[in-house]
């Protein structure tokens, strides 16, 4: 039997991330911010990965570690995206503006703390509960980058400071998929010969 607070609080996940994802991508394109960019993209992935938990929510661990798997997969190709995205725009230039970095920042902050901590308590779950947590947890930390990225953006009057937050997002996504996929993998390897 899943517990109907998993589910509400997954749903409720799902819907300030979708939200947050459409706000982000257009501010990001608008203020030229590949860090924001890099966090509508990291909305997007785990408002899909809510969706997937609350697919296989309260079906066998095996699906749940597959399910987990997935995500933690999706997590470490988002970051390789994000840093061919930043040092593509190392390379050509670009001019992200602090003035909307530091807002939309603050605002995916409040989101994120909401977020993890509605997820709190079901952090030491499965390697899928597991999962929605740390997605929850290192978005809150990547806003707080987001937010440094927005005032060295604005007291350098250069771009490094989105960029090098940016590739910090990536590696901090790709860590995270990485954990969640070696728990997966355990949980799998060490299921009943009969599970399916």
């Amino acid at each position: 039997m899943v517990d109907p607070r998993w589910r509400q609080a997954l749903w409720i996940a799902l819907i300030v991330n979708a939200g947050m994802f459409a706000v982000e991508l257009y501010a990001g394109s608008a203020a030229d911010s590949h860090a924001l960019k890099a966090d509508a993209l990291d909305f997007f992935s785990d408002a899909a990965n809510y969706a997937i938990s609350l697919l296989v929510a309260g079906l066998a661990l095996t699906w749940r570690a597959r399910a987990a798997f997935f995500k933690g997969a999706t997590l470490v190709l988002l970051g390789a995206y994000i840093l061919v995205s930043a040092s593509w725009a190392a390379w050509n230039g670009s001019s992200p503006q602090p003035e909307t970095m530091g807002i939309i920042g603050v605002l995916a902050l409040l989101a994120n703390v909401g977020v993890a901590l509605l997820l709190f308590r079901f952090r030491s779950g499965d390697s899928n509960m597991r999962s929605v947590w740390i997605c929850s947890r290192n978005d809150a930390i990547g806003n707080l980058a987001v937010i440094a990225a927005a005032a060295g953006v604005f007291g350098t009057g250069t771009a490094w400071p989105d960029l090098i937050v940016a590739g910090i997002m990536a590696t901090l996504g790709i860590w995270g998929g990485l954990q969640i996929m070696a728990q997966a993998r355990g949980e799998l390897a060490h299921r009943p010969a009969h599970a399916s």
